[in-house]
């Protein structure tokens, strides 16, 4: 069996020696190649090359960043999908995501440990025994993501976390709430929310100030706590989607205080839930921030989302 191990060096919980003592581990089971990656979108590449070299699995060590740039050059190898009639996950390479990053919501998100050294133990056993899961994946435009996708506050959130630790801060539950009262008091969206779903054959939910779109549960962890909008959702059902109407500080901060209480679903005048979404479109009356997989991408005015099953063998 073949497989390639990409490794972002600047992950966050690993250090040359573990890494070291990973490669050791996997050549043990595969006959293993290893790549590093050196900018942003580097892992897409190697793992498009990989998948169309015949490659059988495509081990990550990183954060969910690095997963998400795997996954993307993993679905659309062309070589590998030419001429494809049926579902991507059995003639793609399988995927082992090994915990590198501060939060790795997609690996605990499948049930894999949060120290790297467990999750490497679950990997093995699976390379060995041939087991794997299949799952759904969520596309937004020609980009796919794993595990959560956000336009509005919940992305202009994450806009600012990636600023503050480009300025040397350290990912922390507090500097996600600092975060997210910071853009609660400054935001001019709470006056005329600029958000629309639009979903075929439906009404569309207008007058929206953010929109959190799941592709499985929990949407984030702070700390050891998950956070669950739309607890629902799952990696083997359409896209799950919370939105709330306008961002006024007090429904808003309701909002927040009962995520953050493990309350089942958010609840209230302000809150929308849609579930299990085969596609919709979100469309913006002006550009708002837009991020994936907790990466920041920019700002968009109208992102089409579609649920794609059985999209992604995973080692686990």
């Amino acid at each position: 069996m073949r497989a390639l191990l990409l490794v972002n060096p600047k992950a966050t919980t690993t250090s040359e020696r573990s890494r070291d003592v990973l490669v050791r581990a996997l050549r043990s089971a595969v006959e293993l190649s290893v790549e590093y990656t050196t900018r942003r979108g580097h892992a897409a590449t190697l793992a498009r090359a990989a998948a169309e070299s015949g490659v059988d699995v495509v081990v990550t060590l990183g954060g969910d960043g690095t997963v998400n740039e795997a996954v993307n050059g993993l679905m659309t190898a062309e070589a590998v999908l030419s001429g494809l009639t049926g579902p991507r996950a059995h003639v793609l390479p399988a995927l082992a995501v090994v915990p590198g990053g501060s939060t790795n919501v997609f690996a605990r998100a499948l049930g894999l440990p949060r120290d790297w050294v467990e999750g490497v133990s679950v990997i093995l056993d699976g390379l060995r025994d041939g087991r794997h899961r299949v799952i759904g994946l969520g596309r937004a435009d020609d980009r796919y993501f794993t595990f959560a996708a956000g336009m509005g506050l919940d992305a202009a959130v994450v806009r600012r976390v990636e600023q503050a630790r480009l300025r040397g801060r350290t990912s922390t539950p507090a500097l996600y709430f600092r975060s997210v009262v910071g853009q609660m008091l400054t935001r001019e969206d709470r006056k005329s929310p600029p958000l629309t779903i639009e979903r075929p054959g439906e009404p569309p939910e207008a007058d929206l100030g953010t929109v959190i779109i799941q592709n499985t549960a929990p949407w984030t962890y702070l700390g050891d706590r998950p956070i669950n909008p739309s607890p629902g959702a799952s990696f083997d059902r359409g896209l799950d989607v919370m939105a709330l109407r306008g961002l006024a500080v007090g429904s808003t901060s309701r909002t927040m205080a009962q995520l953050a209480l493990r309350r089942a679903e958010p609840h209230g005048k302000q809150v929308v839930h849609l579930h299990d979404q085969d596609e919709f479109t979100v469309i913006a009356s002006r550009p708002q921030a837009f991020q994936l997989d907790g990466d920041y991408l920019g700002e968009r005015q109208k992102v089409h989302f579609v649920s794609v099953p059985e999209a992604l063998r995973v080692i686990c």
